[in-house]
């Protein structure tokens, strides 16, 4: 796909981060936008700003955790603009308390995360890809991925193994779409460090997997920490420029940074070799895509 002019793109997560940045570069080229997310008014407040823009777009508060909600925001595409081109399977979440070691995370915090992660992904496949399949036309699909999906480690194990699956899935759609010459292109977007508000997702957990005694805080020094390495990450704008220079090429694996190079290859390595991994602490890691970014931007 090399034109969006007179697509339809959906982003789920569309109401913030990474997802609001695709809603407008979608429309900056051209495209009909549906911006989908759990919080009903940030959705529409994307909305309404890329109409006020002159774009086109609809808002449709949308929980990817509810099959028949994904289903609803399917149908609203095609009723309102009468297809789908573009799906970006965007929602994502990351519990709080990412530096435990795994076997404090409770309950709640595997559930809420495969939930939106994993299931989101599943259940926006289900009811999307039969409906772009039925058009017969080109097509592509973006699932948002992480690069806590290829390295591992001791941090952020609950989101880390939602995202291992998210790729697996997404590397079993593009397989299967391929096996069947089909017209649809996958994309899996592999972000580093990105300037969003991913960590704060706690503000979007549902009261009935709230953990008991509330979720964990993180302490102090890691918010400073945390804070001061998303001020210089890449920003969502960038992250939406990689992913229609990956639709456009038809690129599987898109991934917006080098400085987890090391640790991909040291882990891949270690698998091949039979051996035992030497895992790089999380904030190592972040440190040095933050450094990476900086060299970029000197």
């Amino acid at each position: 796909m090399q034109s969006f002019e007179g697509r339809v793109a959906v982003v789920t997560g569309g109401g913030s981060g990474i997802g609001e940045a695709l809603c407008w570069r979608f429309a900056s080229e051209g495209a009909k936008v549906v911006v989908a997310d759990v919080n009903e008014a940030e959705a529409a407040r994307v909305a309404q700003a890329l109409k006020d823009a002159g774009h086109q777009a609809l808002a449709v508060r949308t929980d990817v955790t509810k099959g028949d909600q994904v289903e609803a925001l399917a149908k609203a595409a095609v009723d309102t603009f009468g297809s789908i081109d573009v799906l970006c399977a965007n929602a994502g979440v990351v519990p709080s308390g990412r530096y435990r070691p795994v076997w404090e995370y409770p309950v709640e915090d595997w559930k809420w995360s495969f939930d939106v992660n994993m299931m989101g992904v599943v259940n926006s496949i289900r009811s999307f890809v039969p409906r772009m399949l039925e058009q017969r036309t080109e097509g592509h699909i973006v699932v948002t991925a992480s690069i806590a999906g290829i390295v591992s480690g001791s941090a952020s194990v609950a989101y880390g193994a939602a995202k291992h699956a998210v790729l697996r899935i997404t590397e079993g759609l593009y397989a299967g779409l391929k096996e069947r010459n089909s017209k649809i292109g996958v994309t899996a977007l592999i972000p580093g460090l990105v300037n969003t508000k991913i960590y704060q997702s706690e503000r979007n957990r549902p009261q009935e997997l709230q953990p008991e005694g509330g979720a964990l805080e993180e302490t102090q020094e890691l918010k400073a920490v945390a804070d001061k390495m998303y001020s210089g990450a890449l920003s969502p704008a960038e992250a939406a420029g990689i992913v229609v220079d990956a639709i456009r090429t038809n690129q599987l694996y898109a991934i917006t940074t080098t400085a987890f190079d090391e640790a991909i290859k040291a882990r891949h390595t270690a698998i091949q070799n039979r051996g035992n991994p030497q895992f790089a602490t999380l904030l190592e890691m972040t440190k040095r895509d933050i450094r990476s970014g900086e060299m970029k931007a000197q």
